[in-house]
C-alpha cells in the first residue's frame, strides 16, 4: 500500500477509484469512497495476503450485467472519455459488443454505429458514460467530443496518438484523448496502421481548432529528421534492407542518400537509438 494515495470522495464509474477495504464477505471485498458508498471487488480479484482490511486499493469501477457497480483489478484498453481500437465479439439487432479487455463487454448500441458492425473487425470508439442508466456504452460518433480549444498546445509539444483513419492526405489521428490532428503523408517514413499508438509532435495549430501533427520533432532537430525521413523511406523502398554501414564510401552515401558522410553516420546513430533500423555488419535494415 503507498502512503501517497488518497481515497476518493465517491465512486466514479468507467474511472480508476482509489478505495477503502471496508468489509469481507462471502462474494468477496467491499470497497468504500470517503462519503461511505460501496461497491463489490469479486473474490477472483483478491489477493489477501496483498489487501489487508482497511488498506487502499486502485480499481476500476464498471457495471456489471445486472447494471450494478462492481469493482476489478483490471484495466481496460480505454477508460471514460478516451478511444481506443477494439474487436467485435458479438452483434445483436440493438447493438454490438466490443472486448476492451474487461469480463463484460462494452456495449455499443445501434444508434451509436456508424457503419454496419461485423464480428471480428475493430473500430476506433470512445468511451462514454449514460448518466440516466449509469452504464457504460462504446460510440463511433466521435466528431461532437473533439476539443477545438487549442490553447497550450505549441509547436514541437511532446504528445501522445492514436491512428484514426487514412485518407488521401494521410492519417487522421486523435491526439491526447480530445483533439483532432492530421499526419500527411509525404511527411510519413514508416508504415502506420489505423490503431497504432505513436507519440508525435504539434506542428501548428489551425484556425478550426484542428492540428497539423508530425512524427518527428520540429524546430532544431528539423534537418536531422528529414535526414532521417530519406533514409527510412530508401530503406521502404529496397524491401527493408541497404548495403550501407558507417564506413560506406562517401561518394556512394551522396549519391543514394543526398548525405554527407557525417550526416549520414549521425542520422544511423538517432534511428538505431530510436530502435527504427538494425545495423549489421554489412547493411542497414528495418526491424521485422
Amino acid at each position: 500500500m503507498s502512503e501517497t494515495k488518497s481515497q476518493n470522495e465517491h465512486i466514479q464509474i468507467g474511472e480508476i477509484n482509489t478505495l477503502k477495504i471496508e468489509r469481507d464477505t462471502d462474494f468477496g471485498y467491499y470497497l468504500s469512497a470517503k462519503d461511505y458508498e460501496e461497491v463489490l471487488l469479486p473474490n477472483i480479484y483478491i489477493m489477501e495476503d496483498e489487501m489487508p482490511m482497511g488498506s487502499l486499493l486502485d480499481v476500476f469501477v464498471y457495471t456489471d450485467s445486472e447494471d450494478r457497480p462492481v469493482a476489478t483489478t483490471k484495466i481496460p484498453y480505454a477508460k471514460l472519455g478516451e478511444y481506443g481500437y477494439f474487436t467485435v465479439v458479438d452483434y445483436k439487432s440493438y447493438g454490438a459488443f466490443v472486448n476492451w479487455g474487461l469480463p463484460k463487454d462494452l456495449f455499443v448500441p445501434l444508434s451509436q454505429q456508424k457503419e454496419y458492425f461485423n464480428i471480428g473487425k475493430k473500430y476506433i470508439l470512445r468511451v462514454c458514460l449514460d448518466e440516466k442508466t449509469g452504464r457504460l456504452y462504446g460510440t463511433q460518433k466521435i466528431g461532437k467530443y473533439f476539443n477545438r480549444d487549442l490553447k497550450g498546445l505549441h509547436p514541437n509539444k511532446e504528445v501522445e496518438m492514436l491512428v484514426l483513419a487514412k485518407t488521401p492526405l494521410g492519417y487522421k489521428v486523435i491526439v491526447e484523448n480530445q483533439y483532432e490532428g492530421m499526419l500527411f503523408a509525404n511527411e510519413i517514413f514508416e508504415e502506420l496502421r489505423v490503431g497504432d499508438r505513436k507519440k508525435g509532435y504539434v506542428k501548428a495549430t489551425r484556425k478550426d481548432g484542428k492540428l497539423d501533427m508530425s512524427l518527428q520533432p520540429i524546430g532544431k532537430q528539423a534537418k536531422i529528421s528529414v535526414a532521417e525521413g530519406t533514409v527510412l523511406q530508401l530503406l521502404k523502398e529496397a524491401d527493408g534492407k541497404l548495403p550501407f554501414t558507417y564506413k560506406s564510401d562517401a561518394e556512394a552515401i551522396q549519391k543514394v542518400f543526398g548525405l554527407s558522410k557525417k550526416n549520414f553516420k549521425r542520422t544511423l546513430t538517432a534511428l538505431i537509438d530510436a530502435g527504427k533500423i538494425v545495423l549489421h555488419e554489412d547493411a542497414i535494415m528495418l526491424p521485422e
